[in-house]
């Protein structure tokens, strides 16, 4: 008796392995292999959203500026400076009703090259490099590192890079010091073992053979570059190039049951949100799916949420829809329904006491909810209302979606923020609803193949409901 009473009172976040069976358990797999097939073309924010564009326009969709009049069942996006896109389907019902919008980013924790990054130094040659967002920088020392990125000339001409991934090329690292010549450096806090500015990139030590010339090895980089791509040091000062981890995509485990990979703050909850709309067809309510930049260094930028770029995108659709007219773009927003769709931080039972285990996400266990971030008392953060985490948990359950409710480790231990605020501030219904993550922000993170499955079920049963 009280077993039963105990089986219908409390709340319980089950093992979802045990809760499915062999066809969803290959439905799974499938899932996750197209996934680490997408992670390991896309590392960066541009590579995703090329790959995204093409696979939009394979699906039907087209550029919004090739539309002069929009009408329920039109597919469309819009591409921001290549970095950021936003896509719709247009629903069935009026758009000042509001839209159902799921927002991730797609741009991660790296290194940057500075705008003058090429020196020499004892005959060995180096790019200088920037971290981007908020990175262990121990953990990018010592690791094989490709080069991903644009270089643009002042005629416009534009010349994308990429080196390290293809097991042709050379690749490229960042050296540290032996741990017989370490001990100061061992004596350090681990936050200050290497500075930012010793995380300089190895990149040659091949002189170049001509009497009287200074730097020559150098001037044998610049040399190898000129000849392959046309370029002189002072084009480095308009690119953007990024260095990522070498690593590919693989399963993890001796069962297979989860997925190791750079990037996957955000790109798991990008890439699931952007391969439910590709499914779609019919809505009720308009659906928006946003591929945000920036994210990890505060959404600023005109490719960041923080821009009007969004409402532009937005605007276009009234616009279109013969519908504009004075304050309609508030009440949308205001009428609106959004799962910022980010990673949470998954437990780690050797770092535990990091954690509240009763507000944890844990890998396999579902989707995971974040009715807030912030920090400490909640600064910052997003706050979701009764209400309409009632209403997403009956599209959860009537959908039969595993999910956990968790937060960001202990109340005074740290914390961290999402876009959700953003879209929360024009007044949508926002909550965090993501994957969980193992070595956040590391070069090699790990989330469970049964995660992944779920937020892909959860984003495609919030655009269908």
């Amino acid at each position: 008796m009280e077993e039963n009473l105990k089986e219908k009172l409390f709340s319980k976040k089950e093992d979802g392995w045990k809760t499915i069976s062999e066809r969803e358990k290959e439905e799974i797999f499938l899932l996750s292999n197209k996934y680490m097939d997408f992670l390991n073309f896309a590392k960066t924010e541009r590579e995703f959203i090329k790959k995204a564009r093409k696979m939009a326009d394979e699906n039907g969709y087209r550029d919004i500026i090739e539309f002069d009049s929009l009408k329920p069942g039109d597919k469309i996006y819009f591409v921001n400076r290549e970095k950021s896109m936003y896509l719709a389907i247009i629903g069935e019902e009026p758009i000042e009703n509001g839209l159902h919008i799921i927002g991730s980013h797609v741009d991660s924790p790296r290194l940057d090259l500075k705008p003058n990054p090429l020196y020499e130094d004892i005959g060995l040659a180096y790019f200088k490099t920037h971290y981007y967002g908020g990175i262990k920088k121990y953990q990018w020392t010592t690791i094989p590192l490709s080069m991903h990125g644009v270089i643009v000339k002042p005629s416009g001409e534009k010349i994308e890079i990429n080196i390290g991934d293809n097991e042709n090329d050379p690749i490229f690292t960042i050296t540290d010091l032996l741990p017989h010549l370490a001990q100061e450096q061992m004596e350090k806090k681990l936050k200050n073992g290497i500075d930012g500015e010793d995380l300089n990139l190895l990149i040659g030590s091949i002189p170049y053979e001509a009497e009287g010339v200074n730097e020559q090895v150098k001037l044998n980089i610049l040399n190898i570059l000129n000849k392959k791509y046309g370029i002189n040091e002072i084009d480095f000062t308009s690119s953007e190039i990024e260095l990522v981890p070498c690593f590919k995509a693989r399963s993890l485990g001796f069962d297979e049951s989860m997925v190791a990979a750079y990037g996957q703050d955000d790109k798991v909850c990008a890439f699931t949100s952007f391969e439910a709309m590709m499914e779609l067809n019919k809505v009720k309510n308009t659906a928006i799916c946003i591929l945000s930049d920036k994210e990890e260094i505060g959404s600023m930028g005109n490719t960041g949420m923080e821009s009007h770029m969004f409402d532009f995108f937005i605007s276009e659709i009234l616009n279109k829809l013969g519908v504009n007219r004075p304050n309609l773009l508030d009440r949308v927003f205001c009428f609106s329904k959004m799962l910022s769709s980010d990673v949470d931080a998954g437990f780690d039972p050797i770092y535990a006491s990091v954690s509240d285990k009763h507000n944890a996400g844990f890998l396999g266990k579902g989707i995971s909810l974040n009715k807030y971030t912030g920090a400490r008392g909640k600064s910052g953060a997003s706050d979701a209302n009764a209400e309409y985490v009632a209403w997403v948990r009956n599209i959860l359950e009537k959908n039969n979606i595993k999910y956990q409710i968790a937060e960001l480790g202990k109340v005074d231990i740290g914390g961290g923020g999402t876009i959700a605020y953003i879209l929360a501030n024009k007044g949508a219904d926002v909550i965090d609803c993501g994957v969980p993550v193992l070595s956040m922000h590391a070069p090699y993170e790990v989330t469970s193949k049964f995660d992944i499955y779920s937020a892909y079920k959860t984003y495609k049963a919030f655009w269908q409901e």
